[in-house]
């Protein structure tokens, strides 16, 4: 996998969420929190992800 792609499939982290979607980090979770994009995914106490369909289904719903 090269910077700006997503695996077929599985969870990613942030920095790999903001590489394909272009915005800041906090742009990023004001849109969590007004329910434009997806919920993380707890893996941990202080770990988080997305689902790789979810980021998917966001692409393809914002920037067709």
């Amino acid at each position: 996998m090269t910077k700006g792609q997503l695996p077929a499939e599985g969870f990613v982290r942030l920095e790999q969420v903001l590489e394909v979607i272009p915005v800041s980090k906090s742009t990023w979770f004001r849109g969590i929190q007004a329910g434009r994009f997806p919920k993380p995914i707890k893996l941990g106490a202080r770990a988080s992800a997305w689902r790789v369909e979810d980021i998917r289904g966001l692409i393809q719903s914002k920037f067709e």
